[in-house]
């Protein structure tokens, strides 16, 4: 399957392909959570000048690799931008300028139109500022600003530029720097992070701010677990199609890396990034060895599936959905087009993923 030309080029200017419904779905019926009129999130992104803000947005939201943010100059003033995921959820991503000056104005006379309707704060420090006291107290000033206008946004502190700090050190220090984040913070509370544009935690931090933003997420996280089940997968991951952040994610098997997520959403993110440049595009990978079978692909318009099984034997065609033969699930292999009315299993609340998905697994 293709990515036409269109999609390419919405994908590249971080607008995403128009989210198409599964095969026999009303339009933004998503369980499938997101609905047909665009939904707008404001997100702020502040923090003293050179903490890496813009470059960290850059990452995630424009296709950039770690090396090539360098040539990023400082914001001015506000930069806004927006991102669409999912399809129909529009990030309204305002990109403040951390100059001395500039922030002085977002408090003053800018702080009805900077603070209003927020969704999210994300609050970037640099962990070797050396001006850490006037951080601490331009942060305060945002809280007490989100109190007023927007007492029921979500806040983030990103702790940056972690690579700096030997490695030894990191958990200390970040552990410091949360405790104090948390205890200014009250009476909101905050989540902190810890990230360098340079490995996985980036994508950690980003997919834990964006899953706080998606609507109804539980339903699709049921939607996903029945899946898993249906299929017997020990893993089942999905991932937003432009910046490959983990919007859900299903085991019903213990997994030793607790940071096997972000890893795969940044080796995948920079290979994509790679056949882009030769003119070619991403659909799928499969890998396996003897203990293991593990498959990505489209899943819809705007998703990709993971799905990790023990068995290797296992192998994947483009057809529809189906669990190694059982006596309770044997017969044929469902496909697409078939899944538009009843599912092979006659499970309702699996309906929505098995219409969206195009797997077949069998046995060899």
């Amino acid at each position: 399957m293709e990515e036409s030309d269109s999609e390419k080029k919405m994908e590249k200017e971080n607008l995403g392909p128009r989210m198409d419904p599964p095969l026999g779905e009303q339009e933004g019926s998503l369980g499938w959570v997101l609905p047909n009129t665009a939904m707008k999130k404001k997100v702020l992104l502040m923090g003293k000048s050179g903490s890496g803000k813009t470059s960290m947005r850059s990452i995630i939201f424009a296709n950039y690799i770690a090396r090539d943010t360098r040539r990023l100059g400082a914001t001015i003033d506000v930069e806004h931008s927006h991102v669409r995921f999912l399809g129909n959820l529009v990030l309204n991503l305002w990109d403040c300028g951390g100059q001395d000056t500039f922030m002085e104005n977002y408090f003053t006379s800018q702080r009805d139109n900077i603070f209003r309707n927020v969704e999210v704060l994300i609050y970037v420090f640099d962990v070797e500022s050396r001006e850490l006291e006037k951080d601490m107290h331009y942060y305060q000033s945002c809280l007490e600003a989100i109190l007023q206008n927007s007492p029921d946004a979500k806040i983030f502190c990103l702790v940056h530029k972690m690579d700096l700090v030997q490695e030894d050190q990191r958990d200390l220090i970040f552990k410091e720097r949360e405790e104090d984040l948390r205890r200014l913070s009250r009476p909101l509370e905050c989540s902190c992070f810890r990230t360098s544009i340079w490995d996985e935690t980036l994508y950690k931090a980003w997919s834990s701010i964006v899953y706080q933003l998606i609507p109804n997420v539980q339903q699709l996280e049921m939607n996903l677990r029945n899946f898993a089940e249906i299929i017997e997968a020990d893993e089942v991951l999905l991932f937003e199609r432009a910046t490959f952040l983990v919007i859900s994610h299903y085991q019903c098997k213990e997994q030793r890396d607790a940071h096997r997520f972000e890893k795969i959403s940044n080796i995948i993110k920079q290979f994509k990034l790679s056949c882009s440049k030769l003119a070619a595009s991403f659909q799928s990978m499969e890998v396996r060895n003897s203990n293991f079978a593990a498959f990505i692909d489209i899943f819809t318009s705007n998703t990709y599936v993971m799905v990790v099984m023990s068995d290797p034997s296992i192998r994947l065609q483009s057809e529809g959905v189906r669990t190694p033969s059982s006596p309770a699930q044997s017969g044929p292999a469902p496909s697409a087009r078939g899944l538009r009315g009843e599912d092979a299993y006659g499970s309702a609340e699996s309906k929505t993923f098995m219409k969206a998905s195009w797997f077949v697994w069998n046995r060899r």
